[in-house]
């Protein structure tokens, strides 16, 4: 493993903003700046998802919860781009993404119970850990088979189309599932029906143990967009503003009717896969240390301090409210009951039929529930 991913393209070029050091901007600034109000709310919401990152981690090693997927290092791909949307626009996430529907509006305690999958998860315990989704936050659930949400995405914003509603689809994927049918599918009908949706291909550098250099023959992932009709570009992933203004661009495009746009940013997972993987089995540790030394967070902040938007401090201070909030939200979830047995058999019939009903009490009396088992039978009365 002597060969090592950087933060440069193999051929062409990366959209930037900000320099690498975080010190001034790399051209001349964009037009279409986010405000310092938002520059605020992205850093945020960055270090809020740092923040879960590590607190979750913990808690599947201690065997609390069952899986991880962390974000660390992705987070300015993840919330930068995000910030681009607006709340009535639908999001459908892939593994990492499922804290911006936080930064949406989705409430921090119902993204905790989901990862515990206790009775206040709004997935009633049905879907694994960081697989999210918040009516309120307008943020569908995905599925782990890679691209499957890809072609939903599109048919969300086939009818948003329909509906002339002015919606725009945003639709996450990693790089690995650019090689998948739904991602295929998905691009080829979105680019056919001028669909209005923006493509987001994070692509952090592995999919799992498959490194993205040989994940395609295409120069880049940014570039697969010429195929199926659509503008493409590559982002430097670790710069916020980049992949705000980046994909800020491909929503108004979209939001006029224009079709659809694939975004590529260029970031790194620093950690496993997951919580079941181990990545120093495949990874060059030079590698990961030197994209230790290009911490999106370090960037911004940088950037942040320089603008007045945060004083000196202001990290340490935010970091130690939100852990303070994500400390607060676990200890609240884990005293929460797990969901009710009956709750299986819901919200596929408007009224469980017999042999569900049956099976539910059933499974309570093989648990010996006595007490619980006849207030079942008093709801769904054989």
């Amino acid at each position: 493993m002597t060969e090592y991913r950087t933060a440069e393209l193999f051929d062409g070029e990366l959209v930037r903003v900000l320099a690498e050091d975080g010190h001034g901007f790399f051209g001349k600034p964009p037009t279409q700046m986010p405000s310092q109000a938002l520059c605020l709310d992205i850093f945020r919401s960055m270090l809020l998802t740092r923040a879960m990152d590590d607190r979750l981690l913990k808690l599947q090693r201690q065997g609390r919860i069952g899986f991880v997927g962390t974000s660390t290092g992705q987070e300015a791909a993840i919330h930068g781009s995000a910030a681009a949307f607006e709340r009535s626009d639908l999001m459908f996430s892939a593994l990492r993404e499922g804290s911006a529907a936080i930064q949406r509006g989705a409430p921090l305690h119902e993204y905790i119970a989901h990862m515990f999958g206790n009775a206040e998860d709004t997935a009633k315990g049905r879907q694994m850990p960081n697989h999210f989704q918040s009516k309120e936050a307008n943020f569908p659930s995905w599925s782990s088979v890679l691209g499957t949400q890809l072609p939903h995405a599109v048919g969300a914003a086939m009818a948003s189309k329909m509906r002339g509603d002015g919606q725009v689809v945003c639709a996450y994927s990693g790089d690995g599932t650019t090689s998948s049918n739904g991602f295929h599918s998905a691009m080829n009908f979105a680019g056919v029906m001028k669909a209005p949706i923006v493509f987001i291909v994070v692509d952090n550098g592995w999919a799992i143990s498959m490194p993205s250099s040989r994940q395609t023959g295409s120069s880049s992932f940014g570039r697969k967009a010429e195929a199926y009709g659509m503008p493409g570009v590559d982002v430097d992933g670790n710069d916020a503003l980049a992949c705000y203004v980046s994909v800020k661009r491909a929503v108004d495009r979209a939001r006029n009717g224009e079709g659809p746009s694939l975004i590529s940013l260029r970031t790194y997972r620093m950690l496993g896969h997951s919580s079941s993987d181990d990545p120093t089995r495949y990874r060059n540790p030079d590698e990961v240390e030197y994209w230790s030394q290009r911490d999106p967070l370090d960037r911004f902040e940088k950037w942040l301090l320089s603008e007045s938007v945060i004083e000196e401090g202001g990290r340490g201070r935010m970091q130690h409210e939100l852990a303070a909030l994500v400390a607060s939200a676990v200890e609240h979830a884990e005293a929460v009951d797990s969901p009710p047995l009956e709750s299986l058999v819901e919200d596929v019939y408007a009224e469980p039929p017999r042999h569900l009903r049956r099976q539910v009490v059933e499974a309570l009396r093989v648990l010996d529930e006595k007490g619980a088992a006849e207030a079942v039978m008093g709801k769904f009365p054989l």
